[in-house]
């Protein structure tokens, strides 16, 4: 079907056109994703406040009020509705692929809801993360099976591609759970990441993908407007988190299945798994750096601390909005640069240079680290020399008096 411009359709009186397009369907799946999840916020926020389902602030919280964590509802249904407006029937593979997936999906759902309310223990919740991977991954045939040259391999065999592919679903559904600690950071960045894999899909004919890639990030965009909010805030909670980390994976998995006919297919990317990597630069890195920090440290890599880059940028004095747009940025800035300057560069050189790029990371982190330090030593010593000199004013004051 040609594609016309909304305005060219409706100018000619045939506003079918516009609902019968996949095109039009993915970007009318935003929309509506969007609008639901803006008008169903509000109503859990009341209710949340009412039951006193609200996370408490904490030693690693950055907020100071109790505030509701089942923000993850809003982004679960207005993604679910938005997708299943339309059939999705072109491409019976699929469709049948994002039918297992709303399996895990659920299922994911359900633990999250359970953990924002009472709390699940860690064990259990990997448990059941693997096995919402491994319904796609086993009765979906749904594996990374290709690792397109680097070091010089290529196809592997299901010994290495499923415990390989259900790593990359529980690394990236913690690494997004992880980098939930200030307002908008998960959600922007798994918004950007989520219209990156969207027109991708669109632009590659795999509608199914491109509108469920859609209708995540417009309920995520609708989340944004409360999760900034100063009077209706609103965290996703591990609901969210899981289930947009599981969605991201989703996308993942599928980029990397289609680019392998990179050989043969002009639209296909011979280095999708460094396109992956750097869109999800920020969780990678960050998760790779708390737990190499934590090892270090001579702690468990899973215990929970404020060492996390949002973090240390809130330490610095930046505020929710401008810690997370910096790292907004970043995920905008080297998915730009790496596609103006990737050139031939093979994927092994490539997965060097991203190596290189974490310790410029590390380097970077450790110093606005000791900044942080530093400036809380100054401010200790400011308030003992303070409080010396209120003693020292206080023994005269007395002595005068005598």
């Amino acid at each position: 079907m040609e594609l016309k411009l909304p305005l060219q359709i409706l100018s000619e009186g045939n506003f079918s056109n516009i609902i019968h397009h996949d095109v039009y369907q993915c970007l009318l799946s935003f929309l509506i994703a969007c609008f639901l999840s803006i008008i169903s916020i509000p109503i859990i926020i009341n209710l949340s406040n009412l039951l006193h389902l609200t996370a408490k602030p904490g030693f690693r919280s950055s907020h100071e009020t109790e505030t509701p964590t089942l923000g993850g509802i809003a982004i679960f249904a207005a993604t679910l509705i938005a997708y299943f407006l339309w059939p999705h029937s072109e491409n019976i593979l699929d469709s049948n692929l994002i039918s297992l997936a709303m399996t895990g999906v659920i299922i994911l759902f359900f633990l999250g809801i359970k953990d924002d309310i009472l709390a699940v223990d860690p064990t259990k919740k990997l448990i059941v993360q693997i096995f919402a991977s491994l319904i796609l991954v086993a009765m979906g045939n749904f594996k990374v099976d290709n690792f397109y040259g680097i070091f010089g391999i290529h196809g592997v065999s299901d010994f290495i591609s499923i415990p390989l592919t259900v790593f990359i679903f529980i690394a990236i559904i913690n690494a997004i759970n992880l980098i939930d600690g200030i307002d908008g950071l998960a959600g922007g960045i798994s918004l950007i990441a989520g219209l990156g894999f969207g027109i991708w899909f669109i632009a590659n004919d795999h509608f199914s993908f491109g509108c469920l890639a859609f209708a995540m990030s417009g309920s995520l965009l609708g989340f944004l407007r409360f999760n900034f909010s100063k009077t209706s805030k609103i965290f996703m909670g591990d609901t969210g988190s899981l289930i947009v980390g599981y969605l991201l994976s989703i996308f993942s998995v599928e980029f990397l299945s289609l680019n392998v006919g990179y050989l043969h297919d002009p639209n296909a990317y011979f280095n999708a798994p460094i396109i992956v990597m750097v869109l999800l630069i920020v969780p990678i890195f960050d998760t790779l750096r708390v737990f190499i920090v934590r090892i270090f440290k001579g702690g468990s890599p899973f215990i929970a601390d404020r060492n996390h880059m949002h973090h240390i940028l809130i330490d610095n004095g930046l505020n929710h909005f401008w810690a997370s747009c910096t790292l907004w940025m970043v995920t905008i800035m080297n998915t730009t640069l790496f596609f103006a300057f990737h050139g031939d560069i093979t994927n092994t050189a490539s997965l060097y240079i991203y190596i290189g790029m974490f310790g410029v990371y590390m380097i970077f982190a450790y110093f606005l680290k000791r900044r942080v330090v530093s400036v809380k030593k100054r401010k200790n010593l400011a308030n003992s020399h303070s409080f010396n000199g209120d003693d020292l004013s206080s023994s005269n004051n007395i002595l005068r008096d005598l």
